[in-house]
């Protein structure tokens, strides 16, 4: 990366979290007092005296643990270390050093990475407290900063130590070119297990625990099809089974995934079918115009013979009768099964969402599907079109002018838009019509 890595590691519920947020100037990472919240590795940017760094919040360190997402946030953490440019080691110092804490600055030391001890939670008026020169023992190079992730405090010394740290630096401007892909769906219906198959290596947290990535993560691949930012989401729940705030937070971040999304996988588990939580995740997506595919995960689990795959279309249309624009791709995380043909899909909708079309085209189309079918009229009133012209892409939106808005029936935008894609294709992505009256501003 053209940018300088830190990252910020410690145990369980120091204020990593809320640090981390405080120096990216958005609530990112979820911050709630529950150790384990944050799971994955978390991005986000910063600039500090002209200087632009990439941040790294991370799950805390449970250096002695067997516990499953323990061990695999452990993981997590270390490949953030092996990451980095520099390490913020964060400690709090109400609960003083602790044999963790020392466990963990053994490792870090052996990385080989420069080193900030950033100790938190040194709110109080008049200087430090004396717990804060106990971390003087742990032997960095660089000597402990106090700072309240809550308020702010010291976070300004904390940067001034990693700009220290750093070093010279060459930084070379890059722009983020690559295709955003929001993998969405049920909780445990393969999110990062598909994301983890595609770039080939365990980058995310896997486990056949329902609601394991709490956060949305992004991950960059580039390859011969080109460069893809994979953002994988918390699986979204029925609002009735939301019962806590990191719960809460989660759906919150997989909504704003989809936001920033120019292409949404939604991922159906085979073994369980569509459902009505499938439904309602689609329409996320479909409702904010986001090309999609739809990625129907563990086929491998399914018997099958010859007309199971046009059962499976069969629901998965009659449920998203209001996408059917989206492809359909059967395959298997566990076996890497037509996996790889996702990159060739996800390219394709994605030029097909951002395809202009001249206004001539256009109105060739248009004139061609008044001839096919009369527009329609209302006690003597016919509909007259006048022209139609594309103000917008992602998705392709088009505005048609007419005499009268309100003969412009439904059923009528339905077949000029069925028109659209015979002739242009428009695969995965929805279509926009806005309808004006003539002498109606078009934006």
């Amino acid at each position: 990366m053209s940018k300088p890595v830190i990252a910020i590691v410690g145990r369980p519920n120091v204020g990593k979290s809320t640090l981390f947020n405080k120096l990216i100037g958005e609530r990112r990472s979820i911050v709630e007092d529950t150790p384990g919240v944050t799971r994955d590795r978390i991005y986000g940017e910063t600039e500090w005296r002209g200087r632009k760094f990439v941040l790294i919040d991370t799950g805390g360190i449970e250096p002695k643990t067997d516990d499953i997402i323990l061990k695999q946030m452990r993981t997590q953490a270390q490949i953030a270390v092996d990451t980095a440019d520099v390490i913020i080691f964060m400690c709090d110092v109400r609960t003083g050093l602790t044999a963790d804490d020392r466990d963990i600055a053994i490792m870090l030391k052996k990385s080989g990475k420069p080193i900030v001890p950033c100790i938190n939670k040194c709110d109080s008026v008049g200087g430090p407290p004396m717990e804060f020169y106990e971390f003087y023992e742990l032997g960095f190079d660089c000597e402990p900063i106090g700072v309240s992730s809550i308020h702010g405090s010291g976070s300004g010394d904390l940067l001034d130590a990693c700009i220290e740290a750093l070093g010279e630096w060459t930084e070379e401007e890059e722009d983020d070119d690559s295709i955003h892909v929001a993998v969405i769906g049920k909780p445990n219906a393969g999110k990062s297990s598909i994301i983890n198959k595609l770039i080939g290596q365990n980058r995310l947290i896997v486990s056949n625990i329902a609601g394991t990535t709490r956060d949305a993560v992004d991950t960059q691949v580039e390859n011969e099809h080109g460069k893809f930012t994979f953002i994988d989401t918390a699986g979204i729940r029925r609002q009735s089974k939301i019962n806590d705030k990191i719960e809460h937070f989660s759906v919150l971040r997989a909504h704003m995934a989809v936001e920033r999304a120019n292409v949404c996988l939604l991922m159906i588990d085979a073994s369980t079918g569509i459902t009505e939580q499938d439904e309602k995740i689609a329409g996320i997506a479909h409702e904010a115009g986001k090309a999609v595919i739809i990625v129907v995960n563990k086929w491998d689990l399914i018997e099958k013979d010859n007309s199971t795959v046009n059962e499976f279309n069969n629901k998965i249309r009659l449920a998203l009768a209001y996408m059917p624009y989206a492809p359909i791709l059967y395959v298997s995380a566990q076996t890497g099964q037509r996996v790889n043909n996702l990159f060739e899909r996800i390219l394709y909708v994605h030029n097909q969402a951002t395809m202009r079309v001249s206004t001539g085209m256009l109105n060739d189309v248009l004139g061609d599907a008044m001839i096919r079918v009369q527009p329609p009229s209302d006690k003597g009133k016919r509909l007259k079109i006048y022209y139609m012209t594309q103000i917008a892409v992602a998705p392709p939106t088009f505005v048609i002018f007419c005499n009268d808005a309100e003969l412009f029936h439904f059923s009528y935008q339905r077949f000029i838009e069925n028109c659209l894609r015979e002739t242009f294709g428009f695969a995965g992505t929805p279509i926009k019509l806005i309808i004006r009256q003539k002498g109606e501003d078009a934006e």
